[in-house]
Order: C-alpha cells, then sequence, then structure tokens
C-alpha cells in the first residue's frame, strides 16, 4: 500500500495535510480551515474524503468541517471532545486512530490550546508527526488557552521521537520564525543556510515543510533551550531570573511574541 502525504494550501498560510491512499483513492484530511480547497482538490484527483483529523479547536484548524461532513456523508470525524466538532470517534492522549491499517498514536501536546494534540502515524517504520500549530519549524505556537509550562512539556516529548522523524506543522511560518531565529544565534551558520533556502522555496511557493526533527534541533531555538549560544542570545536582550530550560523557553516566546 502507498500513502502519500500532500498539503492542501488554505487562507494565507494554512497547510492542510492530506493522507492518500493510491490503492483505494481515498483520502484523510488534517485541520481543514476551509472546505472549499479540499473538496477542489479532492474532485480534480478523483479522490473520496474518508475521514477528517483535528489537533486542536481554532477556527481556522476546524472550520470547513462540517460543509465536509455534508459534501461527503460517509467521511469519519477524528477530534477530541474540546475542538468544537462532531466528531464520530473521540481521542485524547493514548488513543489510536487507523489510516488504512497504518497506526496512528495520539499525543497530548498542549499549550498552544489547552486540548491540543498530535498524531504520529508510523508508515513503513517512517514516523510522520502531525503537530498542528504547536511547533513550528523554526519557532513554536502562541499561548492561547493553555500555558507555557505545557508547551515547553510538549516540545520536551517530541523532542524524544526518533531524528529521523517527519514534523508536519500546519502553517508556513518557517522564514519569520528563523529571522527571529538569527536574532538569538546570529552565529548558527545552520539557521543562516535554512532561512536562505526558506526564503527561496516561500518566493517559489514551495512548502518549506514538512522537516525531520534532526533539522529542527539544529535551527529551532526553542528545542535548543539549553545551550549556551541559545541562552546568551535571551540574555542580551532580557534580564532572566535563572537559566533554567523553562524560564529560557519562555523568556524566547516572549520576545517572539514582540518581534
Amino acid at each position: 500500500m502507498t500513502i502519500e502525504i500532500h498539503p492542501i494550501k488554505a487562507f494565507n498560510d494554512n497547510y492542510i495535510w492530506t493522507l492518500i491512499n493510491k490503492n483505494n483513492k481515498q483520502a484523510i484530511v488534517i485541520d481543514p480551515g476551509q472546505s472549499a480547497p479540499v473538496a477542489a482538490y479532492m474532485e480534480q484527483q478523483g479522490l473520496e474524503l474518508t475521514s477528517i483529523w483535528t489537533t486542536h479547536h481554532h477556527f481556522d484548524h476546524t472550520g470547513g468541517v462540517m460543509e465536509l461532513q455534508e459534501h461527503f456523508p460517509m467521511t469519519h470525524i477524528v477530534a477530541h471532545s474540546e475542538h468544537g466538532v462532531e466528531e464520530d470517534q473521540t481521542i485524547k492522549d493514548g488513543s489510536t486512530v487507523s489510516a488504512w491499517g497504518c497506526s496512528a498514536q495520539v499525543w497530548d501536546i498542549s499549550g498552544h490550546t489547552n486540548s491540543h494534540i498530535a498524531y504520529i502515524l508510523d508508515i513503513d517504520n517512517q514516523k510522520h508527526c502531525f503537530c498542528g500549530d504547536t511547533l513550528f519549524s523554526g519557532g513554536c505556537g502562541r499561548v492561547f488557552t493553555g500555558t507555557i509550562e505545557q508547551l515547553y512539556q510538549s516540545f520536551k516529548r517530541i523532542d524524544e521521537l526518533p531524528a529521523e522523524t517527519l514534523l508536519y506543522p500546519a502553517h508556513e511560518y518557517t522564514a519569520n520564525n528563523l529571522r527571529f531565529a538569527l536574532t538569538i544565534e546570529p552565529e548558527n551558520v545552520a539557521i543562516q543556510q535554512a532561512l536562505v533556502q526558506a526564503e527561496q522555496q516561500t518566493a517559489q511557493g514551495v512548502p518549506t515543510l514538512p522537516v525531520t526533527l534532526e533539522h529542527e534541533r539544529a535551527i529551532n531555538v526553542f528545542l535548543r533551550v539549553t545551550e549556551a549560544s541559545v541562552i546568551a542570545g535571551v540574555q542580551a536582550q532580557m534580564t532572566i531570573a535563572d537559566e533554567e530550560p523553562l524560564t529560557v523557553f519562555a523568556a524566547l516566546r516572549e520576545l517572539k511574541n514582540n518581534f
């Protein structure tokens, strides 16, 4: 069986990640904030939408769910009870969902919101992490209904995945995040190179995603809070009470809020 993963663009910078079973022409979409781009892609590719998975309740991730369910009546909705949709399968941390026999583990990765989850899908021993708005390439989500402590713990959890894990954030924020990262670690060559590449790809309309966890460990300052260069970069811009990882992480988020 062959599963392809394709981003459907929505709004200004959202990606609706789409799992496509090439054998039976069925599809699963994750976080459809808009219905029209999904319906158009299904028709263009001759696909049948069979399931929708959501990561959190924000409208730019759930706004298209109801219309898609009307358009594709057999669609199975997978969501947390607090995601604001009428789910067929209620999930929480530790749940398992299936994509044509491939298993996806459900992880709580709250912080951006209080009930934010990730899907860790295993296809032929390759892990694919659909992380919504918790982790972006080069950055992290803002804290809304969650807490900074939750977000920090979620980053620690994601960082426990294998280095070759592919991460699928829901927004094209990469270039902006890397510009911020260079204000913290201006001498980091990996960030410098990643920014050049991200700017080129963005200018061409090519997604910078997915990315490997190994790549993020080199360029995402929110995963690098124990590095002396990151601590020094934070301290150059603000006074922090101590150099504990959570303190540095929270300071980075505050600096990014004002970037």
